[in-house]
């Protein structure tokens, strides 16, 4: 059994975030209105001197005054309605290759924990570690989030997955798609670069990764 990582956006969700694609979900079942918009310029306004050009990256303050238990229900929907549809078959034909083996397959990823737990339940996945947004007393705050999987702060995540499984993270397989995570490619036995960015894809030439790409991709 090895311990095996999958990134969520880019990777087994192509395009657009799945985060962004959630936002628009709301606005469209109404559960986003004005009062979640003006949270999340507020947002950027304020911590844009904390988080530089990460701002957006960290910014859930969209969520602000909404139910966890509401969000998490709206996320399955979610996930099953808009997400499940478009996941990237190569990358999801390689995870069902790893559940077919016994391995312990994982979704690591910057996008919200509840996006990550409905996707990881869709797939049928081990475990999924995504970014904890801030809440008092069941209600998301318009504050940055309390953990964010992302670039470097990936590897402490993988450490602390790979500590629960009782499983080496130096034999661990990883499948990204950007040049932020060759921080953990580098930490782990195995990487697969799923339709990489122009840097990732240059720095897995010259580290000898995998690169994956559907045969159409290549047409």
């Amino acid at each position: 059994m090895r311990l095996v990582l999958f990134d969520i956006d880019g990777t087994l969700v192509p395009g657009a975030s799945s985060e962004s694609r959630f936002a628009r979900y709301l606005w469209r079942r109404g559960a986003l209105g004005l009062r979640g918009v003006g949270a999340y310029l507020w947002f950027c306004i304020r911590y844009l001197p904390r988080f530089g050009r990460h701002v957006l990256q960290k910014n859930k303050a969209y969520l602000s005054g909404h139910r966890r238990r509401d969000i998490e229900t709206l996320a399955r929907d979610f996930v099953a309605d808009d997400v499940a549809p478009a996941l990237y078959a190569p990358a999801v034909e390689r995870l069902r290759a790893h559940q077919a083996a016994g391995d312990h397959v994982v979704l690591l990823s910057g996008t919200p924990q509840f996006l990550a737990d409905a996707l990881a339940q869709w797939l049928e996945a081990d475990a999924a570690l995504g970014a904890l947004c801030e809440a008092r007393a069941d209600r998301f705050t318009a504050g940055p989030p309390v953990r964010h999987p992302y670039g470097a702060t990936k590897i402490d995540a993988a450490r602390t997955l790979a500590a629960a499984a009782n499983l080496p993270l130096s034999q661990a397989i990883a499948f990204g798609d950007s040049i932020n995570d060759t921080y953990l490619f580098h930490e782990v036995g195995e990487a697969v670069a799923v339709q990489p960015d122009r840097r990732l894809s240059e720095a897995a030439d010259g580290a000898g990764w995998e690169v994956l790409f559907d045969r159409a991709d290549r047409a």
